[in-house]
């Protein structure tokens, strides 16, 4: 069935490229506004010929995984002083909330004021783009583990950080894989728009590179590459935990 799946989803895609190549070809836009398939993969082929586009994807990933890795870090940590401690779930806790709806690109100006057009610029909108997220679902899940439960394991012994390394953690750890899941999602879109709006190499640069040379192949070439490492990284890394993960806690 899986293999039926996967089969289905190529000849999909496939699909999206003969539509698209024929639309190209009937000439209703001209080439430099709706380029063909081949024209993008020109593009994508002379990017790897040159090193640009595996320098831009290694910057935007380096920049991202020190983001992300802030995020998770702080958000566990946050997340589970929210849960145990009522007083900081009623003053941090709404402030997140409020936090949450902000846009990552919105905090792109005070990234810029505070770092400067650097690299810390950048990875401070990935960080503060994924955090709550990640502090949400860890308060949920702490929050819904069963109070006897953690009863139990102070009476054996666990307290402190053996008690939240141990119990906690571990007991809140799936609605913690879907804060970790969302905050990629959120890391990642902040990354590639701070690097647009940065202008500091990275897949953001090189799509805002093609955007001011009018070369629409370009930036749709950059877009392909962002959407496929996007599937390839949620796939191959948070799909694949997240059911291994579900199906060890019986809930798959």
């Amino acid at each position: 069935m899986a293999k039926n799946f996967t089969l289905h989803r190529i000849a999909f895609y496939i699909g999206i490229v003969v539509v698209w190549q024929v639309i190209a070809m009937s000439g209703i836009w001209p080439e430099n506004i709706f380029p063909s398939p081949y024209e993008v993969a020109e593009d994508l082929a002379y990017g790897a010929s040159d090193g640009s586009l595996f320098y831009g994807i290694a910057t935007s990933m380096w920049r991202l995984s020190i983001g992300l890795a802030i995020a998770i870090v702080g958000g566990i940590v946050l997340g589970i002083f929210m849960a145990r401690v009522e007083a900081i779930n009623q003053t941090v806790g709404s402030l997140v909330l409020g936090l949450q709806s902000i846009p990552s690109i919105a905090w792109v100006p005070l990234a810029i004021l505070w770092f400067g057009l650097t690299d810390g610029g950048i990875i401070f909108v990935t960080a503060i783009g994924a955090i709550f997220a990640v502090t949400i679902n860890t308060y949920t899940g702490v929050k819904n583990i069963d109070p006897h439960f953690i009863e139990a394991a102070r009476n054996m012994g666990a307290k402190g950080s053996q008690l939240i390394t141990a119990v906690l953690i571990p007991a809140a750890f799936p609605y913690m894989i879907s804060g970790f899941k969302q905050g990629w999602a959120f890391a990642w879109r902040g990354v590639i728009g701070a690097e647009i709006l940065f202008s500091f190499l990275g897949l953001g640069f090189l799509l805002n590179a093609g955007r001011s040379l009018n070369d629409v192949s370009e930036v749709i070439a950059i877009m392909m590459v962002i959407m496929g490492i996007g599937l390839a990284i949620d796939g191959v890394v948070f799909t694949r935990l997240e059911n291994k993960v579900m199906s060890r806690w019986g809930l798959r």
